[in-house]
């Protein structure tokens, strides 16, 4: 159901945009209103833009990283890796320890296991830590305390979408928490 309706929204966008207009009321409101889609649009089309960049950039490093240590099928855990990458804390996890048992079974040393699992930690969490963050501060500063509980919140009420949706609906909160008066003080929290 998310999804559908996440694609209908996106299909309908203007007509949306534009009827939400017709009902907003006087002419300052809809200014504001006009501000708050627009400035919603394009936070979420960067936040996809970096989502894609860093999972890219995840999925061939592993891929690289893995065939030099010489696992099997290198390219295939650089692209899990890389497609895990945009499940936000857990999908590193799952990739780190389907590794490490994939690391076991085919070299049969805990030291080759390691080093097979703490090379995908290691890239993930230069990812993380550097290049995300690097990246999603020129897009939207969103305090990271907020961004973790909001998965918890959305992961709570709608499983695995609500994970892969928390963030960009955090963003919405964040920019029409700016946006309207009454709302700063929230905006203010959501905010780096």
């Amino acid at each position: 159901m998310v999804v559908l309706l996440t694609y209908f929204m996106l299909l309908s966008d203007q007509l949306f945009k534009r009827k939400l207009l017709e009902i907003v009321g006087p002419l300052s409101q809809k200014k504001v209103t006009l501000l708050v889609l627009d400035d919603i649009a394009t936070q979420i089309e960067q936040f996809i833009k970096i989502q894609l960049l860093t999972s890219a950039a995840v999925a061939l490093v592993t891929w690289g990283a893995l065939w030099a240590v010489g696992l099997e099928q290198a390219a295939l855990w650089g692209l899990l890796a890389g497609i895990f990458n945009s499940i936000p804390y857990y999908g590193p996890l799952l990739v780190t320890t389907g590794l490490s048992i994939v690391g076991y079974l085919q070299f049969g040393t805990i030291a080759m296991t390691a080093a097979v699992a703490g090379v995908s930690l290691l890239i993930t969490t230069v990812e993380g830590m550097l290049l995300t963050p690097l990246l999603m501060g020129r897009a939207s500063s969103m305090n990271q305390v907020a961004v973790f509980a909001g998965l918890l919140f959305w992961s709570w009420m709608w499983g695995v979408w609500g994970i892969l949706l928390a963030v960009p609906m955090m963003m919405v909160v964040k920019v029409i928490c700016d946006r309207v008066e009454p709302l700063h003080p929230v905006g203010h929290l959501l905010g780096d």
